[in-house]
Parts: structure tokens; C-alpha cells; sequence
């Protein structure tokens, strides 16, 4: 990657970062948005994020797109709970650290099989 993508990377790292955090303090707010609500937001960021690279020819992050995925899911799983008052419970945020870890270890132990 060329000095010009990366300072437009970093533009739309630091965008991204900011709508995170408006994002957060949103939903924060005004509590009275449906359970899931702020997950599918934040993974809807991070899929805006790759979106913006792959139109401004910058490489997209399969670690963001995997991650905004799983925010959609659970938080649009942890949304329909809430909003059809389903029985069961979906811890989304504990969730979403386990699957994190897991992609983690995933690609770290994939990686090293790759360099051998």
C-alpha cells in the first residue's frame, strides 16, 4: 500500500472510529431503542468501513468484515428477542468476545501453518 492509501485508510479508520463512539453515545442515550440495536450499528460500521476501502482500492480487513457479520447476527438475534419477546436469552456481548477470541486464535494458528 502506497502513502496515499494509507492516509486515506487512516481517514476512514478515524470516520469509522468516530461513528463508533456517536454511535455508543446514541444508543447509550436514548435507552429506550430495542435491545440489539447498538451491535448491529457497530456492525454495521465495521462492514461501511470495508466498504469504503474496497471503493478507494485499499485492502479490506477479513478480521472487520468476520466481526461486523457476527455483531449483525447477534445483535440482530439479541433485536428480535427483544422486540418479539422470544423465552430465551442471548448474552450478545459475551458472545461476541468468545468469537473474537476464537477468530484470534483462528488466524494466528492458521498463519503459522502457512509460513511452514
Amino acid at each position: 500500500m502506497d502513502e496515499p492509501q494509507r492516509a486515506l485508510n487512516r481517514r476512514y479508520e478515524t470516520i469509522a472510529w468516530g461513528a463508533f463512539f456517536i454511535w455508543w453515545g446514541i444508543t447509550t442515550l436514548f435507552q429506550f431503542l430495542p435491545s440489539g440495536t447498538n451491535t448491529i450499528g457497530i456492525g454495521l460500521i465495521l462492514l461501511g468501513l470495508n466498504v469504503a476501502r474496497y471503493y478507494g482500492k485499499i485492502p479490506t480487513s477479513t478480521f472487520t468484515i468476520g466481526l461486523g457479520i457476527v455483531a449483525i447476527i447477534l445483535g440482530g438475534v439479541d433485536f428480535l428477542r427483544a422486540v418479539l419477546r422470544l423465552p430465551f436469552d442471548l448474552p450478545v456481548f459475551p458472545a461476541l468476545l468468545i468469537i473474537l477470541g476464537l477468530v484470534l486464535l483462528w488466524r494466528e494458528f492458521t498463519r503459522g501453518t502457512r509460513r511452514t
